[in-house]
């Protein structure tokens, strides 16, 4: 079968190769791949800075955001041939550390854990792969067109199920939300907020394109400028900081409202210098009993959350995310962005 590989710390290494048809184990699901998400975490991969090929292997099957079709599924998984199904990139370390032992290997403490095509385990990248039926999970029907969503959702979908449990340390009812950056990240933070009743703002850089018509069709409203600007006007309660920028994350940690919670989902390059006021940022966390968090990846509870959201959303909305889509044999075309996209994905089928 054909599948998009690369050799980690190898920039320039990333083909389309013909590697051997996968096999089932009795626990796993045979799948045929539908579609695969492009992120920045596999732009890093291809660049050689980031990823780790399975032991004793030089290449990695690369992709982590899957979509497939069961061909065949062990009896008694919940699963049967023709269910669309995504797969679960995190596996827990085999310690396993306290939070892998209970099903939180997105917070494992030890960092032994692997993840498909990223770390020691070959991704989704390819025309079929299997997956044990525990590391799968079911979508509806109506989301074939999107369900390659669902990954991002699950980063979003965590974010926001860690600010409601963090909302429990006191009283709170937050009503507006502000979210930086509106990538796939920061759109489908925008999506989640939409969908509990929030005032959402978005804060892009784009003032073309579909990013504007997307944030209006949720009822939020699209801001240009800085972080800092469009918080003082708005008061947020509830922040996400998409981008990664570490100016734009350094303004929203800096948001001066009581009990404001922060949640840094977007990953920074090292390196980059900023002058801080520490003594005013401590002050104002301190006072404000505010928070800030980081969070990332997602485990098979914000997987079945964000499962709940695609299927509560428009499914014309979720398409006008994917910006372009392109064969698996023109897959290296995808690590180009385009200056529009939102999501580029490859169709496998």
């Amino acid at each position: 079968m054909r599948a998009l590989t690369v050799v980690p710390d190898q920039p320039g290494s990333l083909s389309i190769q013909d590697v051997p048809d996968p096999v089932p184990e009795p626990d796993e699901l045979l799948v045929d791949g539908i579609a695969l998400g492009i992120c920045g975490t596999d732009r890093e991969i291809a660049d050689g800075t980031y990823g780790w090929a399975p032991p004793g292997r030089e290449r990695l099957v690369l992709g982590h955001e899957s979509l497939g079709r069961v061909r065949t599924a062990p009896d008694g998984s919940g699963f049967a041939a023709g269910d669309l199904v995504v797969g679960i990139v995190r596996r827990p370390d085999p310690v396993p550390c306290g939070a892998c032992a209970r099903g939180e290997f997105d917070m494992c403490r030890n960092g032994q854990y692997v993840e498909r095509g990223i770390k020691q385990v070959d991704g989704y990248g390819s025309s079929q792969w299997v997956v044990r039926a525990e590391y799968a999970v079911k979508l509806d029907p109506s989301l074939e067109r999107v369900g390659v969503l669902m990954e991002p959702t699950t980063v979003v979908a965590k974010a926001w199920d860690q600010i409601e449990r963090i909302n429990q340390r006191a009283w709170f009812e937050p009503k507006t939300a502000l979210i930086t950056g509106a990538g796939p990240i920061g759109l489908l933070a925008a999506l989640l907020g939409a969908q509990r009743g929030l005032d959402v703002h978005v804060l892009d850089l784009s003032t073309e394109g579909p990013k504007p018509g997307l944030v209006a069709d949720l009822g939020a409203t699209f801001h240009t400028g800085s972080a800092a600007d469009v918080a003082a006007k708005i008061d947020p309660d509830v922040v996400i900081e998409a981008t990664g920028a570490p100016a734009v994350a350094l303004q929203t940690a800096e948001i001066n409202n009581p009990g404001v919670i922060v949640c840094l989902t977007g990953v920074s390059t090292p390196g980059a210098e900023a002058e801080v006021d520490v003594g005013a940022l401590n002050r104002n966390i301190v006072l404000d009993n505010a928070l800030v968090f980081g969070s990332v990846n997602a485990n098979r509870h914000h997987y079945e959350l964000a499962a709940e959201s695609l299927a509560k959303a428009d499914p014309r909305w979720l398409e006008r995310l994917i910006t372009r889509r392109l064969p698996l044999e023109q897959a290296i075309e995808a690590f180009d962005a385009g200056g529009s996209d939102i999501k580029v994905v490859i169709d496998l089928a």
